[in-house]
């Protein structure tokens, strides 16, 4: 039981993390296992081949080289995400001692202990070092002429270390090209992984961008709504207001009908604004579920819709619309969405609206388990309510989130036939 609760627990970890944060996650551990992947190509053969006194050596060296590394590979991918300073010192660091550790490994292959294990070890030790601190490195370079120039260098050094030693030009070749096969593959993958990681965080960013749009652009179209309407009342008010100040003074009676008049025209204008307010807030059901559809496809979810909203009150209309609405931006803002599935029924005298989607994010704080919903859904509920309704929300089996709106086909305290 208690594995099973901490496979549980590691799931939900898994589950909360956005896109970005998982691709980040994934890109880091990776970096960790290729400090595992060059200790079990490198080390542990050493000790196999060359015993425990020469092999335990190649060993402790390359545990210290792989540990630099996965350091460094830290701090690096801390650095292409703005959170620190580039590690130049580490990156230095790593390149020294890859350096180090491959002239020692040749060495003790050419002067060490002689026998094929101990020269093979210690070739293995050699190759395998350059590579992967490359390969590293190549995380905390930002240009790629540079990364290439990197890889090069550590290519060269390869087969113009050996010299020294008297190995052969062919065996120096060999050991050049495959540093440089090797090594250019890992910068690959280093530069790729970055690309990506970049990637995946901006669009992330472009997403809520978009979101925090329309938001705008809604408020922008309310304000400009309020402005057409209010604006031309409020400017005969006050020539009005003016007028009648400047009769009073002269003692004409004609002051009391341009105040009349600025009372009818307030009164106008408190019922256009009414009249804009219950545009903004009424809404057709049938058009938000197919605005809905159409925008979470945009996005790349795909949204699936049962049900006719057709033949329903207008103010059960309005009221679910509103649901629709706040249910289709919590799912763009909130989470990590692949499907959406929008469906509607009436049972039971109860119209019932169901949205479920999932890739249930961290960051869908509304209606998540135990915070109690968020101000939109808080909203939403003063809204049911008022005309008998209710609203559920919360995390269902698996990565779901489920939101269940119901309203009475009659509104609550309306005499039933």
């Amino acid at each position: 039981m208690a594995g099973g609760a901490q496979a549980r627990t590691a799931r939900g970890w898994w589950r909360r993390k956005s896109t970005p944060a998982k691709v980040e996650t994934y890109t880091r551990w990776s970096y960790h296992f290729f400090g595992v992947a060059e200790v079990v190509s490198a080390g542990v053969p050493a000790v196999a081949q060359a015993g425990v006194r020469v092999g335990g050596l190649l060993m402790v060296l390359v545990l210290a080289h792989a540990g630099l590394g996965a350091v460094t590979a830290a701090r690096a991918l801390d650095w292409t995400r703005g959170r620190r300073e580039q590690p130049v010192r580490l990156l230095g660091a790593l390149g020294a001692a890859s350096a180090a550790v491959a002239v020692t490994a040749i060495g003790i292959g050419e002067r060490g202990p002689g026998g094929d294990g101990v020269d093979g070890a210690a070739g293995a030790v050699f190759s395998v070092v350059l590579i992967f601190g490359a390969g590293v490195i190549a995380l905390g370079v930002r240009r790629r002429a540079r990364v290439f120039g990197m890889v090069a260098g550590f290519a060269v050094g390869a087969g113009a270390v050996m010299f020294p030693f008297g190995m052969p030009a062919a065996a120096a070749l060999g050991s050049t090209l495959a540093v440089l096969l090797g090594a250019g593959f890992l910068a690959f993958t280093s530069v790729f992984s970055v690309w990506l990681l970049d990637a995946v965080y901006e669009l992330d960013e472009a997403r809520e961008t978009r979101a925090r749009l329309a938001v705008a652009e809604e408020r922008l179209r309310f304000g400009r709504d309020l402005h057409d309407v209010m604006g031309r009342n409020l400017a005969v008010i006050a020539l009005k207001s003016e007028l009648a100040v400047q009769l009073a003074r002269r003692g004409r009676s004609e002051a009391v009908e341009q105040m009349v008049e600025v009372q009818r025209i307030a009164r106008e204008s408190q019922r256009e604004v009414r009249d804009v307010v219950r545009g903004y807030r009424e809404a057709d059901l049938g058009v938000e579920i197919a605005g809905a559809q159409g925008v979470l496809t945009a996005a790349g979810i795909e949204c699936r819709v049962s049900g006719v909203a057709g033949g329903l009150p207008a103010e059960v209309q309005s009221t679910l619309g509103w649901v629709v609405r706040e249910a289709t931006t919590n799912v763009l803002r909130h989470g990590d969405a692949k499907r959406c599935e929008v469906g509607l029924r009436v049972r039971e005298g109860q119209v019932v609206l169901t949205v479920e989607n999932d890739g249930v994010g961290e960051r869908m704080v509304d209606g998540s388990p135990g915070a109690g919903g968020g101000s939109g859904l808080v909203g939403l509920r003063e809204r049911l309510a008022a005309v008998g309704g209710s609203l559920t929300a919360g995390a269902g089996d698996g990565d779901v989130f489920r939101l269940v709106a119901q309203v009475p086909v009659r509104p609550a305290g309306e005499a039933t036939a």
